[in-house]
């Protein structure tokens, strides 16, 4: 298993390059002492079992390379050019299909396309799962993960909207193509982002992720956040965790409704640029995405 602590992880709203990530990492076991709650109260989900574009009822676009929200790159040096056309993002036959391209467009060399629920679910503490099948190649990094509605706050005397990492992010499940048997889930938030995050790996024994569908979730509590892969607790996080692994220096901000992605990034510091054996185009296939509290 490649460590990734080598790697470099970058965040939508903040362009922040850096050379060594410091995790906690407590290997690959799982939990054997916990189990994923029954939460049956459903409370939101897409079936994606209307074909055509994703319910805007349910969904909204990220467009572009990052540049009008002033990172470039999306602060990691990325390559694709998110779009909402049907060539990148389409629901048929009872799936969503996120693909990523090799083409030129709006002078990028790949596109692909980047789903939220900004605006439209935003939900605080709850279980958050999606059934998906992964893209496999050098280049691809898949993610579904949460971030933090921003609160309004004073400084000097204005009124200002809260950034990242002060809003905090969830990662549920990122994934780098090269590594077919292996995703992670992390927090971030004051005191413990970027370089500083807090993430364990888990493999997948005998199988891999571009091959078949897995479900990726987490429970998440005023307490904690349980990472799980087809039902299996593989991490535990909590306001305790926090404050030891950061010596009292990290800030549980996970107490704030928080909001879906969806996306295929290409290229960038993280996870690395295509390369020649790179196959193109491929989708990251998602089945369902269910809330529930």
């Amino acid at each position: 298993m490649k460590s990734i602590f080598n790697y470099i992880i970058y965040k939508y709203a903040a362009p922040i390059f850096l050379t060594g990530l410091l995790l906690v990492f407590i290997g690959c076991d799982l939990d054997e002492t916990q189990e994923v709650t029954t939460l049956d109260n459903l409370v939101w989900s897409d079936e994606f079992d209307v074909d055509g574009a994703p319910n805007s009822q349910n969904w909204n676009y990220d467009i572009g390379d990052g540049t009008a929200e002033n990172i470039p790159g999306w602060g990691n040096n990325e390559l694709q050019y998110y779009t909402d056309r049907s060539e990148n993002i389409i629901v048929e036959n009872g799936v969503l299909l996120i693909t990523a391209r090799q083409e030129s467009f709006e002078n990028r060399n790949y596109t692909s396309a980047r789903l939220t629920t900004e605006g439209l679910l935003e939900q605080q503490y709850g279980r958050f799962e999606a059934r998906i099948r992964l893209p496999y190649g050098q280049g691809y990094w898949p993610a579904f993960w949460l971030l933090g509605v921003p609160e309004t706050t004073m400084v000097d005397g204005e009124e200002v909207l809260e950034e990242w990492p002060a809003v905090g992010e969830i990662d549920i499940m990122e994934y780098l193509g090269d590594e077919p048997t292996n995703v992670f889930g992390t927090l971030h938030g004051p005191g413990f982002s970027g370089a500083e995050s807090i993430s364990k790996e888990f493999t997948l024994e005998n199988d891999r992720f571009d091959t078949g569908f897995h479900v990726f979730g987490i429970e998440w509590s005023p307490t904690s956040v349980n990472y799980y892969v087809d039902g299996n607790i593989y991490q535990t996080l909590t306001r305790e965790d926090i404050a030891e692994e950061t010596d009292g220096e990290g800030e549980w901000v996970f107490d704030r409704p928080f909001y879906i992605i969806l996306n295929i990034a290409v290229g960038g510091n993280l996870p690395g640029n295509p390369n020649s054996e790179t196959v193109f185009p491929q989708s990251m296939i998602v089945d369902y995405v269910r809330v529930y509290n």
